[in-house]
């Protein structure tokens, strides 16, 4: 698999070319410089550059400012310089350009622009504050302009200025390379759907889907219909409100619940969303809103658990709603055929069939495109508005043929009659309101189209807010009415009249009318009247000036809100999918036309309607729609409180009317509703929300949206970190907070893993890295890579002379309060006696050092080696025999490609890390033996490991960190099978007296051991053949001033500290016996441990030489099994008392 691309440099820049016209890039330009400097616009370009290729050779490849532009089209350059000079900043176009992202990246030209020496005195490359530096790398609405890096502007202008710059184009130049390939089907459709590159974008400028779906959108053709606030937000809410409820339940309502407690639960149900409609608002205006409605909204506010969740379920929602409203539209046109008696089949069957049928038109709507819909919800406004004008208009004209009917005309006596309640059979004041609120669920109706609003912004408070008013009072206007001149009951009979001689007996509001419809009231409760409030849905209908006006509104009120909601879930679909937050749903994410029609979306929604429309029975599942739309409100409202709370500084909405605890209580005010309507409901609603939410925790998509989640954590963080440091340290709660010098964190995989072993949930891992040359713009990404690899560690790298003064620095400063280190980790040196001695001397002063600093110190040898550097910067092991880094991505063979070599390219393997291209790989490397066995133990610590034991060689008292940590790595998953056994030294005459006194010792510990071992003849002398080994190996190494003089013996001494002096080999020649003995009794004793944690000798600073103390370790630690070498602070880690 090979991947190659021609790339060739100019000799020099042109002068509108280069990003800015100083010497910091056109330096190499030669005498170019001078013309550049002198802002002579005419200057011809150097000569060398090489020519833009075109044709085949052209496909696939990128542009770069400086760079050969593949299409062969005309350089900006080519543009007259005084086109752009327009007394504001000069823009040159550069960077990248992507065949499918349509992106475009310009950098400011600001040496030649007089409007910076007129306004500052003095040319500079600073660039002032401008909207687009600060848009998103897939803008939409406008190109990303890049200002100078602060490196730009700081640093010298040398040759390492100059690659830094060139280096910060090539990253960029990656993600035209990625896009590109895409976009010439060089790579899969799948591939393409993935993050560009494991470790993301340079300078931040990663893209997430969305921002990737935006940028294909930004390449679509120009003309997307948009709407303003009336006709994309205020008309769809307003329809959506305006029900079919209006028209043959709010009368019911008012018959039951009375004039009085029909009005308190209008606004009820307003208060809910009017909160809900403030907390939507203060959420649009924090920052540019795109498409995907509530999804989007909560999404951003609260992360991708919520959103994900509530996307989901909002979206099947707003598809069943759609099922709702024609199904009532079917029933209303069924009831119109029975009564001409043209029924077809039967009356479910009808249903279906009249369902079916408007369901393929309104898809038809929805399909031709956003702007015939809109047309078709402002036609379905005007029958609506006036089908509700007409019976405010009848209302005022009262006839006598519908007296009988109960309708009188407004009078006082029918008000007073009707302003308490009257619930009837199991109705009570929340059945009723149960009833009533899903009327008003329809506030999101503009929201969540709001990727084809011209401002969301604007239109979202405005229309909303406005929409809420208007519905709430009209609706309290028709609570009002009816009941100021409808009765409760009527019998529809005209001969339901009485005489002057039982008018005293009667009391009800008609009695004065001149009727009487007691006869269809029992004496036992029971009512069996036909007409009045409590009894004709279609009262309204009565009451209008023209009946069949209110048919064609309640038509209008069905199907408006039926197509609201086949549009609406499409686009919440689309937007979620985008995200790529549940896998699998992708190829709803596509869009089609000027406007990303949502195709796929609208046939998905299309067929979940049909499947609940051929049910026609909705009565069960329209509460849980009910609920979901509350959830999603509950949700929003929460969001705005979450975002208060976190009190982070990019909660800035420009919407200024919402209060955190108002919208803490509209969040618990709709949870409250949600059991009111129906509690089984509700905790469905519940039950499935948590299980996605749960889902796409355990997910964790690949996002970062900048949520209040995230500003709430750090607060906590915060809060928390300070107030442990207020807190004095106890011994219960020592934790091992461990700063491992691991160097980039996965380049030695058994020290990293060991580490987290114990430290997991437990306590503080620091990666510590010490760089000797600047440092790179990496941090992040390593970060990343920890995380990916579920890691619970934190990677801090350092700059420093020298690894010892960089191991300092993170000594001293690492952590943050009572979070820091306590312990220093760091791998054996196994090369010590092949490179220089001063790296030796460098190593033992680290542990010197961590004991200056009271920190704890370990040692992990492993006899492989701990080092898979070498071998590739980032490496994966992949079989048995081959090794694959794992930044490199191997990409198809493009057909119109020719391999150029770059100039600074010298093997095939080149890491993404260092130039952010993509470069050929002919093969796979092959290991050797040696290399690996090591692979094969860096990845020993991250199996499970089997029966076996931990040997504890407790031989010295630390404070207790020998015996801490293998009992907290025993304890974990892939430890719990090992055994801890104990070895400690005595004498062979108190064997047993010291075996119990450990004994003893653990058990007030609470620490479990399968065995003591007390080791009596550890003061016996080692082998002679041992002794001889060490004494050959240390030989390299000795002074040996009593063979020279002794000025020549102190300056060689001096400028070889390291070198060991005959006097100190005889003053510690017991310590030397006793390291060698110690290694004798590990190889008979524990040789066959799973891992070795040992007490580690220590060395008088400033008396034992850094090599003996070195040969010390390395005569200890020989072939053996793992070991760790454990050396605690001498204060108490371990405690019996409670």
């Amino acid at each position: 698999i090979s991947l190659s691309y021609s790339f060739s440099v100019p000799a020099g820049p042109t002068p509108s070319s280069s990003r800015f016209q100083v010497d910091l890039v056109a330096e190499a330009a030669g005498a170019a410089d001078k013309t550049l400097a002198s802002g002579d616009k005419d200057a011809p370009a150097p000569e060398g550059s090489e020519p833009a290729a075109g044709g085949e050779e052209a496909k696939g490849r990128f542009r770069v400012v400086n760079f050969v532009d593949p299409s062969g089209a005309s350089p900006p350059e080519a543009v007259p310089a005084e086109g752009f000079q327009n007394g504001d900043t000069v823009m040159s176009e550069g960077s990248l350009h992507s065949s499918t992202g349509g992106q475009h990246h310009y950098h400011y030209d600001t040496h030649t622009n007089t409007y910076y020496l007129r306004t500052f005195g003095h040319n500079t490359i600073d660039a002032v504050p401008n909207i687009d530096f600060y848009r998103q790398t897939a803008a939409p609405l406008g190109d990303k302009l890049i200002r100078p890096t602060l490196s730009e502007l700081h640093d010298e202008l040398d040759k390492v200025s100059k690659l830094m710059a060139l280096t910060r184009m090539l990253a960029r130049a990656r993600t035209a390379v990625f896009f590109t390939l895409c976009a010439d089907h060089s790579l899969s459709v799948s591939f393409c759907l993935q993050e560009p590159f494991e470790d993301g974008f340079a300078n931040g400028d990663e893209l997430t889907p969305a921002e990737e779906a935006a940028a294909k959108e930004a390449s679509e053709p120009k003309g997307a219909v948009k709407f303003g606030w009336i006709k994309g937000v205020l008309v769809r809410c307003m329809l959506n409100i305006w029900g079919v409820m209006l028209f043959i339940r709010m009368s019911w309502i008012v018959g039951q619940a009375g004039i009085v407690l029909s009005c308190v639960i209008v606004l009820m149900a307003t208060v809910v969303t009017t909160i809900t409609g403030l907390s939507t608002s203060a959420i649009a205006t924090n920052g540019f809103v795109r498409g995907g409605g509530a999804y989007y909204l909560i999404s951003r506010s609260l992360g991708p658990e919520f959103g994900g969740s509530i996307g989901l379920i909002f979206a099947f929602a707003n598809a069943v709603a759609v099922a709702m409203y024609v199904v009532g539209f079917a029933e209303t046109v069924v009831e119109l055929l029975a009564s001409v008696d043209c029924i077809m089949t039967d009356e479910i069957n009808d249903i279906r069939i009249v369902g079916t049928i408007t369901v393929i038109l309104l898809l038809g709507i929805s399909v031709a495109g956003m702007e015939w819909e809109a047309k078709a919800q402002i036609f379905l406004l005007v029958v609506l508005i006036t089908a509700i004008f007409n019976y405010f208009i009848g209302s005022f004209i009262p006839l006598q043929s519908k007296e009988s009917q109960g309708f009188f005309g407004y009078d006082s006596g029918i008000m007073m009659e009707n302003m308490g309640p009257d619930f009837r059979g199991t109705e009570s004041f929340f059945s009723v309101f149960a009833i009533f609120f899903p009327a008003a669920t329809g506030i999101l109706a503009g929201a969540n189209i709001s990727g084809d609003l011209s401002d969301p912004q604007l239109a979202i408070p405005r229309g909303t807010l406005l929409a809420i008013l208007i519905t709430g009072i009209v609706y309290l206007g028709v609570a009002i009415s009816t009941g100021s001149c409808i009765v409760r009951d009527a019998t529809g009979n005209d001969n339901d009249t009485h005489s002057a001689q039982i008018m005293a007996n009667c009391t009800d509001a008609a009695c004065k009318f001149g009727y009487d419809f007691s006869s269809c009231k029992s004496g036992n409760g029971l009512y069996n009247c036909r007409y009045g409030l409590q009894n004709d849905f279609q009262v309204m209908s009565i009451v209008s000036g023209f009946g069949p006006i209110i048919t064609a509104g309640i038509f209008s009120a069905t199907l408006s809100s039926a197509l609201a909601s086949l549009v609406s879930a499409p686009k919440v679909f689309q937007a979620l999918c985008k995200d790529n937050i549940y896998p699998g749903l992708e190829m709803f994410a596509k869009g089609y036309g000027k406007n990303n029609e949502p195709l796929r979306g609208y046939i998905l929604t299309f067929c979940i309607a049909l499947a609940f429309i051929l049910i026609a029975e909705l009565n069960v599942i329209a509460p849980i729609i009910s609920n979901f739309f509350l959830a999603s409100y509950a949700l929003i409202n929460f969001s705005v409180f979450h975002a208060s709370l976190a009190n982070s500084p990019g909660w800035r909405p420009s919407f200024k009317y919402y209060n955190m605890w108002v919208s803490l209580a509209g969040a618990v005010l709709c949870c409250v509703v949600m059991f009111v309507i129906n509690w089984w409901a509700a905790l469905m609603t519940n039950v499935i929300v948590m299980g996605l939410y749960i889902y796409v925790s355990y997910k964790k998509p690949d996002v970062n949206w900048g949520s209040s989640t995230q500003a709430l954590t750090y607060h906590q963080a915060l809060t928390h970190s300070l107030h442990l440091s207020s807190v004095e340290d106890h011994i219960k709660n020592f934790r091992p907070q461990c700063l491992v010098m691991t160097g980039y964190p996965n380049s030695r995989p058994a020290l990293l893993h060991l580490v987290h072993a114990f430290t997991k949930n437990v306590g503080l891992m620091i990666c510590g890295h010490v760089r000797t040359v600047k440092l790179s713009n990496d941090q992040t990404r390593y970060q990343r890579w920890l995380m990916k690899n579920e890691t619970k560690a934190f990677y801090t790298p350092v700059f420093a002379e020298d690894i010892r003064e960089g191991t300092q620095y993170l000594l001293q400063a690492a952590g943050l309060g009572r979070l820091r280190p306590n312990t220093l980790v760091i791998g054996f040196k196994n090369d010590w006696k092949d490179g220089d001695m001063m790296n030796v001397e460098t190593y033992i002063q680290m542990i010197h050092d961590a004991f200056d600093y009271q920190y704890g110190t370990v040692v992990l040898r492993l006899k492989e080696g701990l080092d898979v550097s070498h071998i590739s910067e980032q490496g994966v092991h992949t079989h048995s025999n081959t090794f694959v880094p794992n930044d490199m991505i191997l990409l198809p063979t493009h057909p119109h490609t020719h391999a150029k070599t770059l100039p600074w390219q010298t093997t095939n393997l080149i890491s993404l890390s260092h130039i952010g291209f993509l470069i050929k790989q002919k093969s796979p490397q092959t290991l050797n033996v040696a290399d690996q066995r090591l692979l094969d133990a860096s990845q020993l610590f991250k199996r499970k490991q089997g029966k076996g034991t931990v040997d504890v060689w407790w031989l010295f008292d630390d404070g207790g960190l020998t015996l801490l940590i293998p009992y907290l790595l025993t304890n974990k998953k892939k430890w719990n099978d090992c055994k801890i056994r104990v070895f400690i030294g005595g004498k062979i005459n108190r064997i047993d007296h010291d075996r119990r006194a450990m004994a003893t010792l653990l058990s007030k510990f609470r620490i479990d051991f399968s065995d003591i071992n007390v080791l009596g003849d550890i003061n016996t002398k080692p082998k002679k053949e041992n002794v001889t080994a060490f004494e050959e190996m240390i030989e390299p190494y000795r002074l040996k001033e009593d063979d020279m003089e002794q000025d020549t013996a102190e300056a060689l001494k001096a400028s070889e500290p390291w070198r060991i002096t005959d006097n100190e080999l005889e003053l510690y020649r017991a310590k030397t016996n006793r390291q060698i003995r110690l290694n004798e009794l590990l190889k008979e004793h524990s040789s066959t441990a799973n891992l070795i944690v040992m007490s580690m000798p220590l060395a008088r600073k400033g008396a034992v030489s850094s090599a003996l103390y070195m040969s010390w370790l390395e005569t200890l630690s020989k072939d053996l099994p793992p070991l760790l070498l454990v050396r605690g602070n001498h204060q108490s880690v371990l405690t019996f008392y409670s």
